[in-house]
């Protein structure tokens, strides 16, 4: 019983921690120049993101891509540049971290 505890402990925090890297990657990576989490500014909100991927099951995958690779067109005139600065790994946490947010 005690163990399980302990591991039940353990994996809240190794998640939460996951969490706060993500929540610090998107400042250092570029993407608050145009995003807020709730309100559109140059490009849209994570919500708006994640609300319109919700339902699709590769989001993740195709998120990570247009971060990578640009975009234009799904969300109006401006264009969204390639971040390559950004490594597919971390495009694909952020992607994911986006995703997560309600």
């Amino acid at each position: 019983m005690k163990s399980v505890i302990v591991l039940s402990i353990v994996g809240l925090l190794l998640s939460s921690g996951a969490s706060v890297a993500d929540d610090e990657l998107y400042k250092t990576k570029n993407c608050f120049a145009c995003h807020r989490i709730d309100k559109n500014h140059l490009g849209p909100s994570f919500e708006s993101i994640a609300a319109k991927y919700a339902d699709d099951k590769g989001a993740d995958s195709k998120l990570a891509q247009k971060i990578r690779g640009g975009s234009a067109g799904v969300w109006g005139p401006t264009p969204m540049p390639a971040q390559t600065q950004v490594t597919e790994a971390e495009a694909l946490t952020l992607a994911r971290w986006i995703l997560e947010i309600k």
